[in-house]
């Protein structure tokens, strides 16, 4: 960790246009901690918030992901999962060196606003977040996690926000009976949202067949993870019988994948949903799709739906077993790479924009 003030700005047009600025020291207001970040993952994800950071009425309001952590007539700050150590306070239910994990903006500091605190954590009351999804949040102390264990800390960032998504996405298809499919075909096979559903889907007692629809470049690695029944290059799709029953979970967005499987599977195919927009710079030519109507994927709704139905104390434990169990596999499944600093946090962002970053890396920043 250095002792620089660092943040990166982004262009909310041109997501690969982003510079470091220097972050001077704020004036924290009553009430208001600031936070020096410890450790951050860089994944696709991240592309996805970009992506979604101008409003598209993903929230139900017009807001968008650039609003956690910007005002609006101000470059973008990127939206991260990760741990943080509080290091001013001028609240004192959040004394200096709470540690804490949640959802950060990409820099070395942060200023936060604790409403609802509490022994595991608080939420983020800043005026302008009072209205975006509250999972995003909730900021919760290291020592409050149930399924925190030391051994998985570098592992937390790069894969517990994106396993849940998985989690969450496996439980949509138990509740709606997998839409009548008998597989189920997940584009970027290899992305950790992905491995998250995979593992998930894999869980289960009775569960369709689970296709991995992966680049070629990637199918030696997806094959080895052990998680899918079958692996399938996308230049392979028409090859697959097209009689089978079948739904998709896209979690790149790649609109040529998405035409591939629509238009070889078409009214056989029941459910195609979309997860993420990685693939942000491919082209859609507008054509119409065969098949079901794309839907996306909201992960913060369906939690939301389910802390309801469940209770939020029952939704915990649900999720802790789960992730307990996933986290046993995270080491098989990749490996960390850690980078330090302001330019090479630029780096991870403009590498993994551009879609270079490695499949089986997992890159975390040290601010």
């Amino acid at each position: 960790m250095t002792d620089q003030r660092w943040a990166i700005d982004i262009d909310r047009d041109q997501i690969a246009s982003a510079q470091i600025v220097a972050a001077p020291e704020a004036d924290l207001p009553e009430g208001a901690v600031e936070i020096t970040l410890d450790l951050y993952a860089m994944t696709a994800n991240n592309v996805t918030y970009a992506v979604f950071g101008k409003p598209l009425g993903l929230f139900g309001n017009d807001q968008g992901y650039w609003d956690f952590f910007a005002d609006r007539d101000v470059p973008g700050r990127l939206p991260v999962w990760g741990f943080a150590t509080v290091s001013a306070s001028r609240h004192d239910g959040v004394p200096v060196g709470t540690q804490l994990y949640g959802y950060f903006p990409m820099a070395s500091h942060a200023v936060l606003m604790p409403g609802k605190v509490g022994p595991h954590g608080f939420t983020d009351v800043t005026p302008r977040r009072t209205s975006l999804p509250v999972i995003y949040n909730q900021y919760q102390r290291i020592e409050s996690l149930g399924d925190y264990r030391e051994q998985d800390h570098d592992y937390w960032p790069v894969f517990r926000p994106l396993f849940l998504t998985g989690w969450l996405i496996a439980d949509q298809l138990e509740d709606e009976a997998d839409y009548g499919a008998q597989q189920i075909l997940v584009a970027s096979a290899s992305s950790k949202t992905a491995i998250g559903l995979a593992q998930a889907l894999g869980q289960r007692s009775s569960r369709p067949r689970i296709i991995g629809l992966t680049s070629a470049g990637n199918a030696d690695y997806v094959e080895g993870l052990g998680l899918y029944d079958q692996v399938v290059t996308y230049d392979a799709i028409g090859s697959m019988d097209p009689g089978i029953a079948s739904a998709m979970i896209d979690m790149a967005g790649n609109p040529q994948v998405a035409a591939a499987v629509h238009n070889h599977f078409a009214d056989v195919l029941k459910a195609s949903i979309v997860v993420g927009k990685s693939h942000w710079d491919s082209a859609d030519d507008g054509t119409a799709l065969a098949g079901p109507t794309r839907q996306m994927f909201f992960a913060p709704g369906r939690s939301e739906k389910r802390i309801g139905e469940w209770g939020p104390d029952i939704f915990r434990q649900k999720l802790e077993a789960a992730w307990l169990g996933f986290a046993d596999l995270a080491p098989r499944l990749l490996g960390i790479e850690k980078r330090e600093g302001a330019e090479a946090a630029l780096a991870a962002y403009i590498q993994t924009v551009e879609g270079k970053a490695d499949a089986k890396t997992g890159l975390v920043i040290i601010p």
